[in-house]
């Protein structure tokens, strides 16, 4: 088994008329996740306008724990509660880093790219987090300091900043389109 984070991946389709209880039986599971040992997080991608395929993400501290959640009779009720809310659901497993930027097939845009599209979400945070608790933590030592930034920072970038930034550069990641070509679309997508 591997001793690497796990993350799971899982796109549903909203049945026709039945986003309610959709959302509310997505926010079922992702409780009863919380219940198991090895469980680092999980979230929830809205489709965007006029879409109705939600990508759901969960994070397990490795393969195992995963699998002991995957295999419990509890998530077994809850899919079965389910029935009927979602349609076309699949299911994608990824391994480390590279976990959060494979496609469907299994392909992940190159090094360089992920990179960038981290570093594009973790800087505005980073600069945000310093301009509005950066002065109130000056007077700590380096240690207490980082580990507050950190802690703070960690969940946010990993369940919101970072797949906020892999949807907006989702074209450009999987070479579909330029950094220009991707911006013109955002900025007439805006004006629209």
């Amino acid at each position: 088994m591997s001793s690497d984070p796990v993350t799971l991946m899982v796109a549903r389709r909203v049945a026709r008329g039945r986003y309610r209880d959709f959302t509310a039986w997505l926010e079922e599971g992702r409780e009863l996740a919380c219940d198991f040992t090895g469980y680092l997080g999980s979230g929830v991608l809205a489709p965007p306008p006029g879409e109705d395929e939600y990508q759901i993400i969960f994070r397990f501290r490795d393969a195992e724990t995963l699998a002991t959640w995957e295999h419990s009779a509890s998530r077994r009720a809850w899919l079965a509660r389910g029935e009927g809310l979602f349609e076309a659901p699949h299911e994608h497993r990824a391994t480390g880093l590279e976990g959060w930027f494979q496609d469907a097939t299994g392909q992940a845009p190159p090094r360089w790219k992920q990179a960038i599209a981290i570093w594009l979400a973790f800087f505005p945070v980073s600069l945000a987090f310093q301009a509005l608790f950066g002065e109130a933590l000056a007077p700590l030592p380096l240690l207490p300091r980082v580990l507050i930034a950190t802690l703070m920072l960690t969940p946010v970038m990993v369940f919101v900043f970072i797949p906020l930034s892999m949807r907006l550069l989702g074209p450009w990641l999987r070479g579909e389109l330029t950094p220009l070509a991707l911006f013109r679309r955002r900025l007439h997508q805006r004006r629209a």
